[in-house]
């Protein structure tokens, strides 16, 4: 199972997994975490009972809900990997049309956007980093290797993919290093030491205050921070274990504080840093960060 392909997305702060066909180049959702968004349940034997109505229901109705479910395996909340129900994207709008509510309209409209958007296409590029042979040829901890990054992951969405910004930008009040000074201070970060957890962690946050890029900068960095805890310390974070309103409060306070955001960074030190699912799941943590809310 270690080869199977899982992506998360994030509906309202909640999980709705998906599997990668490989024969059918695509994704393949799960139902009982789409009921339990659209149903508000939490508990996962409610939801799948619900769901077990549902379906006999539909399936006296000939819906073609039930005709185009599937089954693959995902890990079931034992931890073991469990056949469950899936439906692909067509599916998956038939299937929320069933919910006449205005949550499974916010729903719907965020499925069918959140896969053609900036953001959408670009994860859809991350997910093939990790089996692309240009993952083994990108500096690491350079700024040439994270403007390789951000080519990468934003080329033919932006037309400054991997281009140094020339303008100054701020966010949420905070004004990010000045555009005149910016080769000076990247070269400065650059300089900086690699050699152990600390120092690793006060470089990814200098690169972060000076945000080199015009957007994209979140999501190439963090992959910038694992290549280079990768190389060095033989580690990488699993991004899984950090929900977002941590992880942005950590960052909000490392300008002046290091400490909490290398709390959380420890904690969720893996050496699983050749482990498929984990990186994708990574993906899906590092672009639901930069989500708004």
């Amino acid at each position: 199972m270690s080869k199977e392909k899982i992506s998360i997305r994030f509906f309202e702060d909640r999980e709705v997994r998906a599997v990668w066909d490989e024969n059918n180049s695509k994704w393949w959702f799960s139902v009982l975490d789409i009921v339990a968004v659209l149903t508000d349940q939490n508990d996962y034997t409610k939801t799948r009972n619900y769901w077990k109505y549902l379906k006999a229901k539909l399936k006296k109705e000939n819906s073609q809900v039930v005709s185009a479910t599937t089954q693959l395996r995902i890990v079931a909340p034992d931890g073991k990997w469990r056949l469950s129900d899936v439906l692909d994207y067509d599916g998956i709008i038939v299937l929320g049309k069933e919910f006449p509510s205005k949550k499974a309209n916010r729903f719907i409209e965020w499925f069918t956007y959140s896969a053609e958007s900036i953001d959408g296409k670009s994860k859809t590029k991350a997910y093939a980093l990790f089996e692309s042979s240009f993952i083994n040829n990108i500096e690491i901890g350079t700024i040439k290797g994270l403007q390789q990054i951000h080519a990468y992951l934003f080329g033919g969405l932006y037309d400054f993919a991997g281009q140094i910004r020339q303008k100054n930008i701020s966010k949420g009040g905070f004004q990010f290093a000045a555009s005149r000074f910016l080769d000076k201070t990247l070269r400065q970060i650059e300089a900086m030491s690699e050699d152990s957890f600390d120092e690793i962690v006060d470089k990814y946050i200098e690169m972060n205050i000076a945000h080199p890029f015009m957007d994209g900068n979140g999501r190439s960095t963090r992959v910038w921070l694992d290549l280079v805890l990768k190389k060095r310390l033989k580690k990488g974070v699993d991004w899984s274990k950090i929900s977002k309103q941590a992880y942005m409060s950590a960052m909000t306070q490392s300008p002046t504080n290091s400490n909490t955001l290398k709390d959380i960074l420890k904690s969720a030190l893996t050496d699983k840093i050749n482990d498929r699912e984990m990186f994708m799941k990574g993906i899906d943590y590092s672009y639901y960060y930069e989500e708004n809310d």
